[in-house]
């Protein structure tokens, strides 16, 4: 099993001090990839860069970076300046469209044709992280651009998709998926079904399907419960996750949260590869020894391959 985790978002003035030691740590601990979001806090591939820098032998990723408010060559060039800040072979970029409470309400962007925008946003990222000049003339962007950052290799691609389109999108055009409080159900049966149907029809790879979910190992569960319900909230009131979560046919972000003993936990993590996902992340959303003792129990799983 791969097994990965999301990082704590830094915050305060040595905050980046404290996400390269969590990062040194993570690798130490024996975690296969260490996950960075990008909300409204420091920039993820940023912050990535600085850390990574410092911590060899960990895969990094974002999840994920919304392409709205950045242009597609813009985003190449920091992806690829991070990669090499990196070393070759580690950096995973993962990118979605967020929300429209937020690309509207908070950007001022026009969210009306989201699918329309990300299939020309990828047509200009895409050879642009792989080292490719680009010319391209769409609807919304005229691109003719080559960039110069060194390296070898190009930088993966994964995109944040939840419906029909936009995963039969992810599968023809990019490496694969991230996905958020998406359960084992529906990677089952939505999921992985389209998008490996969609990278098969393009004669792509089989694309990797990376399921990031909260996790906690923990003898009080219902209080963990309470307190993921609290945590994750937000998330059950955007309309994307809504629909993942009516899918699985749970109420909230409190039961898609794993949460449990060691056994209740480990089997809940097999079911997600079980039912197509390649990549767990977990999102260990408390402290002390509880959170010590779900990355003991996550690395344990990820030493077994």
């Amino acid at each position: 099993m791969r097994i990965g985790t999301l990082l704590n978002a830094p915050s305060g003035p040595d905050g980046l001090r404290r996400l390269t030691d969590e990062l040194r740590r993570s690798a130490e601990e024996g975690f296969d990839s260490a996950w960075l979001s990008h909300i409204f806090g420091v920039d993820a591939l940023t912050a990535l860069a600085v850390a990574s820098s410092q911590v060899p032998d960990i895969a990094i990723g974002t999840a994920v970076v919304p392409t709205y408010p950045r242009h597609p060559g813009a985003l190449a060039q920091q992806a690829r300046t991070t990669a090499l800040a990196a070393g070759p072979n580690r950096l995973t970029l993962g990118i979605g469209l967020s929300h429209r409470i937020v690309i509207e309400n908070m950007f001022g962007y026009d969210f009306d044709r989201p699918t329309r925008h990300m299939k020309e946003y990828l047509s200009v990222l895409v050879p642009l992280l792989e080292g490719s000049p680009v010319s391209y003339s769409g609807e919304m962007y005229t691109v003719n651009l080559q960039l110069s950052v060194p390296g070898e290799g190009g930088v993966p691609v994964l995109l944040a998709a939840l419906g029909s389109q936009m995963l039969r999108l992810a599968g023809r055009r990019t490496d694969g998926t991230v996905l958020w409080m998406t359960g084992a159900a529906t990677i089952r049966d939505h999921i992985a079904p389209t998008i490996t149907a969609a990278a098969a029809a393009a004669d792509r790879p089989a694309p990797r399907i990376v399921c990031a979910l909260p996790v906690l190992v923990t003898d009080d569960v219902e209080a963990a419960r309470q307190k993921a319900g609290e945590n994750f909230a937000a998330y059950g009131a955007l309309p994307s996750y809504r629909a993942m979560m009516e899918r699985e046919g749970v109420d909230g972000p409190e039961d898609l949260a794993i949460i449990g003993s060691e056994k209740q936990v480990s089997a809940r993590i097999e079911a997600i590869f079980e039912a197509g996902a390649t990549e767990f992340v977990g999102s260990v959303f408390v402290g002390g020894d509880e959170a010590a003792h779900t990355r003991a129990l996550l690395t344990s799983l990820a030493s077994k391959g």
